[in-house]
C-alpha cells in the first residue's frame, strides 16, 4: 500500500493525522475524524496547548492507560502515547518530534478516536469493516442482522441491504440457524469472544467453511453479537485433497509390494513399506529411524549415491537412478536398482527423498577394484567391439588393449571375451538396464564409466 492509498483509507476512518513545522504550524493533515479542516485545526491547537502545559511523565512510569489513569492525566510532553479528550470525544494520541535542520523541525502525530463522538462506536467499526475483505456482521439477541459488510453478504449470494433487518433463519437452514443462535447466546451470556470454525451452505448448494471470532458489542442501545470470519473453503478443500493423496500414497506404499522408504534430508528413514523391511530382513519398527547408510555396502556405488544425494537434497536434481549394494540384517549383500525422487518441503513436513527399490538381484559377489579404462573396455566388449575397435574408441595402442584384456581375465577369472562380459554383468560392474552398455556407477547416462 503506497502513501496515497493509505491516506485514502484513513479518510474514511475516525483518525486524524498531521505534520507541523518548527512553529507548530500545520504542514499537512488528514483523516476522517473531523468533518471540516477548521475543527481539525482547533483539535491540533488544543492538543499543542495541552501538551505544553503537562508534566513530563510518560505512560508506563506510573499509571497505565485505561486503568487508573484518566484522559489527559499523566500524558507526556513531546514524544510518546497519550489519551486526551476534545469536545466530549476521546482520542488515543501518538506524538513524535521531527529532527533535522531548522526547516524540518516540528512534530507529527496520529490520533485515533476511541469513544464519545457520533463517528465513534458502531460507526467507527462499520467504517473500518466496510473496507475489510473478511466477512463481518452484527446481530441482535433475537438473531436479526443490524449490520453486515459486503464480504459477509457475498457469502450468501446477496447484498447487505437485503440482509439488514432480517432474521438469520431466512439465510441459513433451520439446523444451522439453531446452531448459530446457540453460539450467539453463548457469547452474550459469557460476555467474551469465541473462536470457532463453521460450515455454511453456499448459494450454489455446495458446503463452505469459515473460521473466525464472535464477540459481544454494544450497537447503540442494543446488546449484540459481532462476528468476523475468513472464508477457508478453498484451504479446507486443499487439505482434504492432500489428506486423500497421502492416504492413497500410504495404500500404494503398503500394498504395491514395492520396497520403498522415505528419507529425511539427513538420510534417516522416516517411512518404509513392509516390503522394504522384508528385503532388508528387519522388523519395520527397526528400519524406521535408522540411517540409510547403515544398509549400504562399502562399494563404488555408495560413493556414487552420495554424490547423487547431494544434488537431490540441494535442489539441483528432481530424480535420479542408480544401482546399490544393500546389507541386510543377516549381513548378506544384495545388488538392487534404486529410483530416487526429491520431495519438497511443505507446511508441517520437512523435505526429503523417496527411494523405491526395483529389480533386486542375487546375492552380491564383491569384485576387485578396476580402473576406469578397464571398465570402459568391458563396456565396449559388451557392445560388440573387437580389439581393434576398442583401441580406436579409447585411442589406445593394440598392445595396451591386449595388456588390459589379459589383466581382466586374471582379475575376473574369465578365459574368453564372452566370459568377461558375462562376469561383468553378474558382478554388477555393468548396468543390466542400459544400452549402450555402461558402468553401474556412471554419473551420466551417456557416460560408459
Amino acid at each position: 500500500m503506497n502513501e496515497t492509498d493509505f491516506k485514502t483509507l484513513l479518510a474514511r476512518l475516525p483518525v486524524s493525522w498531521w505534520e507541523t513545522d518548527a512553529d507548530s504550524g500545520r504542514v499537512r493533515s488528514g483523516g476522517g475524524a473531523f468533518t471540516d479542516e477548521h475543527t481539525a485545526h482547533r483539535f491540533l491547537k488544543a492538543l499543542s496547548a495541552e501538551t505544553e502545559g503537562l508534566p513530563t511523565a510518560r505512560w508506563g512510569d506510573g499509571a497505565r492507560l485505561g486503568e487508573d489513569a484518566r484522559p489527559g492525566d499523566g500524558a507526556p510532553s513531546g514524544d510518546g502515547p497519550r489519551r486526551t479528550r476534545f469536545e466530549g470525544r476521546i482520542f488515543d494520541v501518538t506524538w513524535s518530534s521531527r529532527g533535522g535542520d531548522a526547516r524540518r523541525r516540528g512534530s507529527r502525530g496520529v490520533a485515533v478516536e476511541v469513544g464519545g463522538g457520533a463517528s465513534a462506536g458502531a460507526g467507527a467499526y462499520a467504517s473500518f469493516a466496510d473496507l475489510s475483505p473478511a466477512a463481518m456482521f452484527v446481530r441482535d439477541a433475537a438473531g436479526c442482522y443490524v449490520w453486515a459488510n459486503h464480504a459477509y453478504a457475498h457469502l450468501y449470494g446477496t447484498t447487505r441491504d437485503r440482509m439488514v433487518g432480517r432474521h438469520l433463519g431466512e439465510f441459513d437452514a433451520p439446523d444451522e440457524a439453531a446452531r448459530f443462535m446457540a453460539l450467539d447466546d453463548e457469547v452474550l451470556t459469557g460476555g467474551h469472544s469465541l473462536r470457532h470454525t463453521l460450515t455454511y451452505r453456499r448459494p450454489d448448494g455446495s458446503p463452505g467453511h469459515a473460521a473466525g471470532y464472535r464477540f459481544p458489542v454494544s450497537w447503540g442501545a442494543l446488546r449484540c453479537v459481532a462476528g468476523t470470519y475468513v472464508d477457508v473453503s478453498e484451504y479446507t478443500h486443499a487439505l482434504d485433497g492432500r489428506r486423500r493423496a497421502e492416504e492413497d500414497l500410504r495404500a500404494l506404499r503398503d500394498h504395491s509390494g514395492l520396497p520403498c522408504v522415505r528419507l529425511s534430508a539427513d538420510g534417516v528413514v522416516g517411512e518404509a513399506s513392509v516390503a522394504a523391511a522384508e528385503l532388508l530382513r528387519l522388523r519395520l519398527c527397526d528400519l524406521v529411524g535408522s540411517p540409510a547408510d547403515a544398509f549400504l555396502a562399502e562399494t563404488p556405488e555408495r560413493a556414487a549415491l552420495h554424490a547423487v544425494w547431494g544434488d537431490l537434497t540441494g535442489g539441483r536434481r528432481r530424480n535420479a537412478q542408480s544401482s546399490a549394494v544393500l546389507v541386510d540384517g543377516d549381513r548378506r549383500l544384495c545388488r538392487v536398482w534404486v529410483h530416487l525422487s526429491a520431495v519438497n518441503r511443505t507446511r508441517g513436513r520437512d523435505g526429503g527423498v523417496w527411494a523405491v527399490i526395483t529389480r533386486p538381484g542375487l546375492s552380491h559377489e564383491p569384485h576387485p577394484a578396476l580402473t576406469p579404462a578397464q571398465v570402459r573396455i568391458l563396456a565396449l566388449l559388451a557392445a560388440g567391439y573387437d580389439n581393434a575397435g576398442v583401441a580406436a574408441a579409447l585411442r589406445l595402442s593394440r598392445q595396451t588393449v591386449d595388456y588390459h584384456l589379459a589383466r581382466l581375465r586374471r582379475l575376473l577369472g574369465a578365459a574368453t571375451r564372452p566370459a568377461l562380459v558375462a562376469r561383468a554383468y553378474v558382478l554388477g560392474i555393468l548396468s543390466p538396464h542400459s544400452w549402450p552398455p555402461r558402468s553401474t556407477t556412471a554419473a551420466h547416462p551417456l557416460s560408459p564409466a
